[in-house]
């Protein structure tokens, strides 16, 4: 794969998503990622190593690698290894900047090109905007449990 390539548009919002949720991430209060709000929600944790997850699983596809089969049983749970804001934090920052370099290392054109997943036909441009979408998602989550912890502050500028 090409490494001297300018980002392009997509690989730019990929790499945008990341900034902004890991800004969000260093500012929760490390007691929080444990934090059961309402006793059945899942904890910040677990939200990460569900993003984690994804990125990776996607990735492997997007670099044309065999996709790890896809964890079973509903909601995903962080591991007690991933647990708490700093093995939170190590695992994201390992797989955001894997997944940042892959949508980095492809041109527009190959970006575009036919990409066959689990899920059928798909190319690796849609799969980066899934990747953002997904980091969206999620911190809207982070940011409704930083106002539900009386931080009231944007993080992102």
């Amino acid at each position: 794969m090409p490494t001297d390539l300018a980002p392009t548009p997509v690989a730019k919002s990929v790499r945008t998503s990341f900034t902004m949720i890991l800004k969000d991430l260093e500012a929760i209060p490390a007691e929080a990622y444990e934090r059961n709000f309402g006793g059945v929600s899942r904890t910040i944790s677990d939200f990460i190593y569900e993003v984690t997850l994804v990125n990776d699983h996607i990735g492997h596809y997007m670099r044309g690698e065999e996709a790890f089969p896809w964890p079973e049983g509903g909601w995903i749970k962080a591991p007690d290894s991933l647990r708490g804001k700093e093995a939170t934090l190590a695992a994201f920052k390992i797989s955001a900047e894997k997944t940042m370099s892959t949508a980095d290392s492809f041109t527009q054109e190959e970006l575009e090109a036919p990409l066959t997943t689990d899920d059928g036909e798909t190319t690796r441009a849609e799969r980066c905007r899934f990747i953002v979408i997904h980091n969206w998602y999620h911190m809207g989550q982070l940011n409704y449990i930083q106002s539900l912890l009386g931080d009231g502050e944007m993080h992102w500028g």
